[in-house]
């Protein structure tokens, strides 16, 4: 389908974009030097023609004040200033070397005659004997104001300082002069802009014509139409291009129609196949792969095509091609991460021709990690239901052979023979009993008889039994302390009574396993918004770092011996977990070596008033 461009997007935007910009730049550059060097000549000849007007008035002057005698010098210097005015000066001052000023040109401040001058530039020019220039704009009219302070000096060879002639022009009128000059060349450009953006579309759009039309028939094989023709404007670029593209479609038409029902065929077999399907060239370099097998592979299409099918697999380590070649059983490859485990089967068949040449190779892989997953699983189950019965066997066993040889007569180890062997059945029992229920849940046939019970009283009461247990037995094999944190709140939920108590019971009686003599089980029970949290804390020897993710798999025991001395089945943790599992909840234990260790339980409950079920 065509994708609609925008006009901003288009060629011919970019092409009067393009022109404007060109355009602009050189508008800028010239502008600034033509304004700019316009605006330095203007200004010099402003300034120059008011330096030839001073330099007049500095001759005429120069005689006049070399006589000092002279009684009529003010009148003198008056009547010349009277005359020198037009062209935008404002005033001219004459002053003499004591800073007295000896005329004005401004008629209407003739007061100031013969008053001191108190103008800084002045008594600069006095100082130094040189011509001082400053420009200013006038606070009051904001006119820009131009300022030449020129000295007198007498012409006898001494370089006397004989006054100095101050003139103030209004330079205004130059600067306006040039922003006229501004304004008109602004004008002109923007109407150079809009001629180049009428030229610019003009040619973009001789040049966009063809390009579209050509991206028009492009796309109409794209979809599979091979009919269409591109125009030909002329015999430039774009004019071989288009007769390129007409080329191009008369040969991909033909290539098509011998391909497509091939191309068919073979995308329905790859498409329906559930399994990974790898097709090589006779070299071994991977042509064909289905998206099953990329899939399984975790590569991609652009990845695996021109890549060695041994790399793919990577079995190039240990397999040849030819090897591969020969082989005729299934092959096993193991792609598994620590995150996800996959195993795969990989048979693999010759392409041929009927002169018995070889084309290539087909591979299908089937994913067996499930059934590899329960094979491991059956094994490990059979082997430690295996071990975990021999041990008490074999204890009984021995005993029972003592007891045959005649042990049974003595009095004082009969009695210990027998006990051992009640033990180790009752041991077998249990163990027994906990497999009996782990397979029950796993197969679904044990359900849970749910009621509304009110939790802490439920906890209490477990507790209470081991409190018991401790206060009934008159020599323990040793004594532990159980602190209480439950929450005054009664909590209600929906949970199987005999069940939970058995993950209880369980939890407990590792805290009572592992704890030292005399140490502390603090159990908790509070709530959250929507969980109520019950944790079970010893101050044992604690579970290792690389054994507590394991704690809840079935027969594992962080130290093996120890459990079995202490008459453990490893199947209480697996139950609980199942238990707390079916009511929608999570187990799981936190643990620091040499500290103690901490079993957590959350189930989900709904907040409940006692009042409402009374």
């Amino acid at each position: 389908m065509k994708k609609k461009i925008g006009f901003f997007q288009s060629i011919d935007f970019k092409i009067v974009f393009v022109f404007i910009i060109l355009l602009l730049v050189a508008l800028e550059l010239i502008g600034a030097y033509f304004i700019r060097q316009l605006e330095t000549q203007l200004v010099d000849n402003f300034q120059e023609e008011r330096r030839l007007q001073v330099g007049f008035l500095d001759n005429t002057l120069q005689p006049l004040l070399e006589n000092d005698e002279d009684q009529n010098l003010t009148e003198e210097i008056s009547r010349l200033l009277a005359d020198f005015s037009g062209n935008g000066v404002l005033e001219a001052q004459v002053i003499n070397p004591q800073h007295h000023i000896l005329g004005t040109s401004d008629s209407t401040n003739q007061s100031i005659v013969g008053g001191n001058s108190n103008d800084r530039d002045v008594h600069q020019a006095l100082l130094l004997s040189s011509k001082i220039t400053n420009q200013y704009t006038d606070k009051t009219t904001n006119d820009r104001i131009w300022k030449l302070v020129s000295p007198i000096i007498a012409n006898d060879g001494s370089n006397e300082v004989l006054g100095v002639i101050s003139l103030k022009t209004n330079i205004e009128s130059v600067y306006q002069q040039i922003e006229e000059i501004t304004v008109i060349f602004l004008n002109a450009s923007l109407l150079a802009v809009g001629l180049t953006i009428l030229l610019a579309l003009f040619i973009s759009r001789a040049i966009t014509k063809p390009i579209t039309e050509m991206t028009h028939q492009a796309i109409q094989m794209a979809g599979g139409n091979y009919s269409g023709q591109v125009k030909i404007y002329g015999e430039d670029e774009l004019g071989q291009l288009s007769l390129a593209i007409n080329d191009l479609s008369i040969k991909v038409e033909e290539a098509q129609e011998s391909t497509e029902a091939e191309r068919r065929r073979l995308n329905s077999v790859l498409t329906h196949m559930t399994d990974g399907v790898i097709a090589t060239d006779r070299r071994g370099k991977i042509v064909i792969i289905n998206e099953m097998a990329m899939e399984m592979l975790n590569t991609s299409q652009e990845e695996a095509i021109g890549q060695s099918i041994l790399k793919v697999l990577k079995k190039e380590n240990e397999f040849t091609l030819r090897k591969l070649l020969k082989t005729e059983q299934e092959l096993s490859f193991d792609f598994s991460t620590p995150e996800t485990p996959l195993i795969l089967h990989g048979g693999f068949s010759l392409i041929q021709r009927e002169t018995g040449f070889i084309s290539g190779i087909v591979c299908v892989l089937h994913d067996v990690t499930e059934q590899e997953k329960i094979e491991r699983e059956r094994r490990d189950f059979v082997s430690n239901v295996s071990h975990e019965l021999r041990t008490p066997l074999t204890s009984m066993r021995s005993y029972l052979e003592a007891l045959i040889d005649g042990a049974w007569k003595d009095p004082e180890i009969a009695p210990n023979f027998l006990q051992v062997t009640q033990e180790e059945t009752d041991r077998m029992i249990r163990m027994i009993s906990d497999l009996l229920n782990l397979s029950r849940m796993d197969a679904g046939n044990n359900a849970l008889d749910m009621e509304y019970v009110n939790i802490n009283e439920l906890f209490n009461h477990v507790l209470n039994r081991f409190d018991m247990m401790i206060q009934s037995s008159d020599q323990p094999k040793k004594t532990f302390f159980i602190k209480r944190e439950i929450t005054n709140r009664q909590i209600w939920a929906e949970i199987d009574t005999d069940k939970m108590m058995q993950v209880f019971d369980n939890i407990m009686n590792n805290a009572i396993k592992y704890s030292p003599d005399g140490g502390t089980i603090t159990c908790s029970l509070r709530e959250t918004h929507d969980n109520v949290v019950i944790s079970i804390s010893d101050q044992g020897m604690g579970i290792p770092k690389k054994d507590l993710p394991h704690v809840f798999d079935r027969f594992y025991r962080v130290e093996k011996a120890r459990a079995r001395s202490m008459g453990g089945t490893g199947l209480g943790l697996a139950i609980s977990k199942e238990v707390v599992q079916r009511h929608g909840g999570k187990i799981w234990a936190n643990s620091s070596e040499g500290k103690g260790t901490t079993f957590y339980v959350l189930l989900p409950y709904i907040p409940y008033e006692e009042d409402d079920w009374e």
